[in-house]
């Protein structure tokens, strides 16, 4: 008797993973008080590596933090381990894919503002 042939599910024509991935962000940036000094280990939905370590007071490893945090964590996350002060610093160079970058700046106008002043700069 001959196997029943399987029926496999489609990606659309024109479908671009990207533009589906959810980003998080939290209520408010003053809601941001993640710590400025030490050691942070961050969950595998945020890095899947095997030492998910960061050391705070490295500015290679914080930008890394931070850029990670941002693209993958959910607002407990956020609060957890973003600092206002150093997210509002950092916010120009971090890595963001577009659609995370203007979710965040649609929804913390002065995000914007810093991205707008380091273009001009």
């Amino acid at each position: 008797m001959p196997a029943e042939p399987r029926t496999h599910r489609t990606v659309p024509r024109g479908y671009v993973y990207a533009d589906h991935i959810p980003y998080a962000t939290p209520d408010s940036l003053s809601d941001l008080r993640g710590p400025t000094s030490g050691v942070v280990t961050v969950g595998p939905h945020i890095d899947t590596s095997m030492n998910p370590v960061y050391e705070v007071g490295d500015p290679d490893r914080l930008w890394n933090l931070y850029t990670r945090v941002v693209r993958s964590g959910f607002a407990p996350d956020h609060v957890k381990l973003l600092d206002r002060q150093v997210l509002l610093r950092l916010w120009p160079s971090l890595n963001l894919p577009v659609r995370c970058r203007k979710t965040w700046e649609q929804k913390f106008p002065e995000l914007a503002a810093r991205s707008r002043a380091a273009r001009v700069a």
